[in-house]
């Protein structure tokens, strides 16, 4: 990361005597995320103990696979999603512990279950529905990074990662990161990504945004479609996203293209204009 975002992550590689983990140093979100770790889940725990105290992060969630996750509930962790086939076809659990009780308590839980059941209730829709007139999609480049800044930083209040920096999206698509766009007007007016996680073939699909006035086009519906057609082109077929549980229209859209509901994880990024739930959504592209 460079100087001008430090503030929202560092990435790292933790070592100790009996484990090796990759932590994700959050302060923007104010959260280490553990993505990936071998060893002694006791020892992982103590030194996680140590910089949560360091850097006074209030949230820890870690992508424990499937043999693991048992030991880090008896440590006092708990389940808050699954993410299907992450780890090269084998599940991760997403073992979250908090340190607040306002970090760990949700206002608005009542409600994102009441907007759960009246998505679960849409009916699964097919994208053989052409494109709105007007409107025409295609891969982005790193000529695109301004626009993509731009659009960004207008839709959202604050973001958990720099999506507003045209010179960190650039970066971010050097290193494999996958954007969609629609283009009305001669310029951008959405846009999604497939973040590639090469090791163990999986992606997340993510930085969905609109500007308002080109809503109910249902332009990311096409959008993700898309990416999962260019994932399954280089044989990736765990898909997966994080929406903000009070978005009906986001969680909608991933219901109804064939994702999986699998967990909410409570306050888990600074996003919008608060602390956010985020529900978990999973696809095996596989199946086509």
């Amino acid at each position: 990361m460079t100087t001008k975002n430090e503030r929202y992550y560092q990435v790292c590689t933790e070592m100790g005597t009996y484990f090796t983990m990759d932590v994700c140093l959050d302060p923007f979100n104010a959260r280490l995320r553990v993505d990936d770790y071998r060893g002694d889940v006791q020892a992982m725990h103590e030194r996680i103990l140590e910089l949560v105290e360091k850097h006074a992060f209030t949230k820890v969630f870690i992508k424990s696979r499937s043999e693991d996750w048992q030991a880090f509930l008896h440590l006092g962790y708990m389940l808050e999603g699954v993410y299907k086939k992450y780890f090269n076809g084998s599940d991760a659990y997403s073992m979250a512990m908090y340190f607040t009780d306002e970090r760990r308590t949700s206002a608005y839980w009542m409600e994102e279950d009441e907007i759960l059941r009246q998505v679960f209730k849409l009916p699964l829709k097919s994208m053989e529905n052409r494109l709105a007139q007007g409107y025409s999609m295609r891969l982005a480049t790193i000529e695109d990074a301004e626009q993509l800044a731009q659009l960004y930083g207008t839709v959202f209040q604050t973001y958990p990662t720099p999506m507003n920096d045209a010179t960190y999206i650039k970066k971010v698509i050097l290193e494999g990161t996958v954007f969609y766009v629609t283009k009305a007007g001669g310029r951008i007016v959405s846009a999604a990504s497939a973040e590639v996680n090469a090791a163990y073939n999986n992606a997340e699909v993510t930085d969905c945004a609109t500007y308002p006035e080109h809503r109910k086009h249902g332009l990311m519906r096409h959008l993700i479609t898309a990416l999962e057609h260019e994932l399954r082109r280089r044989s990736i077929y765990c898909a997966y996203s994080l929406a903000r549980s009070l978005s009906f229209g986001m969680n909608a859209v991933f219901h109804q293209l064939g994702y999986e509901y699998t967990g909410r994880m409570t306050k888990n990024c600074n996003i919008f204009d608060k602390f956010e739930d985020m529900s978990l959504w999973v696809k095996d592209l596989s199946r086509g």
